[in-house]
This record gives C-alpha cells, structure tokens and sequence, in this order.
C-alpha cells in the first residue's frame, strides 16, 4: 500500500512536516495565521476582502456586552480566533424575538456561555485563552445553493512558494451539521486547477456524484468567478512570508470571494478529493524555481497562477 502511493505522488503527513511545513514556514510567522484576527488585519491592509468584523471579546466581562453590539444584526457568526477545525463555531441565522435560530434556538445565555467556552481556550489550538470574535454571516453563492441544504462551502488552494498547486471545494452536508469540515461529514469536491470544473467528489472516503443532500450533480460544476479565487488565494498567501499555505475562500453571494482564513499546516485529503497526489505537483515547482538556496526567480502573481496550471494541466493528462 505504502509503495502504491510513493507511485502515485501522494503527500504524507511525515513528509510534509519535513519537507513543506517545517522547510518553507518559518515558525514565527505561525500566528500571521494562527490568529484569524491577524489574518483578517493583514489581508486588510492588502486590500484583500474578507468578511466584515462586527465585534470581538477577549475577556468574559466583555463577552457579556457582544449581543448589546449585535443589537442591529440579525445573523452573524460567533468564532474562536485561534481555533481549528471548524470547532466552536456557532452560526446565529435570524433574531425571533428573545431567542436567535441556529442549529437549534439560543437564547442570550447560551450565547454568552459559548463565548465564555472560546475565550476560556476550549475550542484554541493549544488550549489557551482565546478571543470571541464574531464575523457577517456569508451567504452562499446562487450557483452553489442547490448542492447544499445548510452552511456555506469554501474552497481551498493549496499554494507552494507563491504557486496553486491543488484545489478542492469543501461542501457542508447535514452530516457535518452544516460544516465545511471533512472530518465531520462534509464533501470534498476536487477542482481542476485550469477550468475551475469539479472533477472529483467524495464524501467519507467514498466517492459520489450527487449531493448527499439535494441530489444534484457536483461533478461538473463549474465554479464562478475561479480567476478571481485563485487571485485571491494566492495574494493572501503572499503577505504572509510562509511558503506552504492553505488559503480558504468563501464565495459569497454579495461580495464575491473572501479569505476566511489561512492555514499553515494544510491537510491532505484534498489528494483524496483531486484522486492525484501533491508530491509531482510539488517536484514541479522546485523544477521551475530552483533550490531554496538558489537565485530568487522573479515571477508575478498572473505568472504564477499560470504556472500553477500549467503544472496542473501537464501532470493530469
């Protein structure tokens, strides 16, 4: 099994610590992603358009005064900014009276206990104090609504020193309650790097056509908007330093493409969803720019998008 997929180029978690994460990510550029409220300030300043931030806790004094800055909003989304895995993200989709509807009705209390859990470190990477931030609701784009009942899909790429190397659209399901989360039951769609077109679909190992869901086709689908997340992920990458990133965005409905976040230790079943390995995609670019040691190759980001799908293409015939 081992040597099958050393054959097919597959990434390993050992092997991307080594080789990827710990060679390309300097570790005291961690918490440019870490803290999602750094990610969100320095994509900012780039002019790189995320979700619109409504209010933030770091203490639970201050946690209890968030529904009073909330007065005006009707949904909105309670999360730990240094969480993962999507843990601890509450989604308030709309007030009915003294109550806001969600997974299942949360009154004040409710809200204000969660906010307490996040800022207490339940749901932070290392168990330590964290913030309550609360971010707009997205709204799923109108071409993506028919593949999902609840939640809003992203799209992640994978960039390697400045170049997209693989994509895959992470699809909540009732099964992830709603959840962009593949370890929680959501679908993992991979996307052709050239074309934005869904090539490849899997729920829980197991490959589908259909949404679990609704029952329409996802292998197919033809993102919107493709260049525009590709740019978009690729300029968050860069003002980060980091060399191997995850950049995950959310096509909404009303702004386009966002960053949610970025993530410097990204997962591996994206191969799964591309049923393609990382590592020839990975080779490639090494091939094109050189050693890390070497001569910087001045490439800009229109270059490297091509380039990222010229890889792409090259290595899928």
């Amino acid at each position: 099994m081992i040597a099958a997929l050393r054959r097919l180029g597959v990434l390993g978690i050992n092997r991307r610590n080594a080789d990827y994460t710990l060679a390309w990510n300097e570790r005291r550029l961690y918490p440019l992603v870490d803290d999602k409220l750094t990610t969100k300030r320095l994509c900012q300043e780039a002019g790189i358009p995320v979700p619109k931030l409504l209010a933030v806790a770091e203490t639970h004094l201050t946690s209890r005064r968030l529904l009073d800055q909330l007065a005006e909003e009707t949904a909105f989304v309670l999360k730990p900014a240094r969480g993962a895995m999507g843990n601890g993200i509450l989604v308030l989709e709309q007030r009915e009276g003294r109550l806001w509807r969600g997974a299942r009705p949360y009154a004040r209390e409710d809200f204000e206990y969660h906010a307490a859990g996040i800022i207490s470190g339940l749901y932070s990477l290392a168990g330590h104090s964290d913030a309550s931030m609360v971010e707009e609701r997205l709204e799923t784009h109108p071409s993506l609504a028919p593949l999902r009942d609840d939640g809003v899909p992203d799209i992640r790429v994978i960039v390697y020193r400045g170049i997209p190397v693989m994509c895959m659209m992470r699809m909540p399901t009732r099964l992830s309650d709603g959840r962009a989360n593949l370890h929680q039951g959501a679908v993992g769609v991979g996307i052709d790097l050239v074309s934005g077109r869904a090539i490849h679909a899997m729920l829980r190992g197991h490959r589908i056509e259909k949404s679990p869901d609704t029952g329409q086709p996802i292998v197919g689908l033809l993102l919107p908007e493709f260049d525009v997340v590709l740019h978009t992920a690729v300029a968050a990458a860069d003002q980060t330093g980091l060399g191997y990133v995850g950049a995950d965005v959310v096509l909404d409905a009303r702004l386009g493409p966002v960053i949610l976040e970025l993530n410097a230790r990204p997962g591996l079943a994206i191969q799964l969803a591309n049923r393609a390995g990382l590592l020839p995609r990975l080779d490639a670019v090494d091939a094109r720019l050189g050693p890390k040691d070497g001569p910087p190759v001045e490439l800009t980001l229109e270059e490297r998008i091509a380039l990222g799908r010229s890889v792409a293409a090259r290595l899928s015939r």
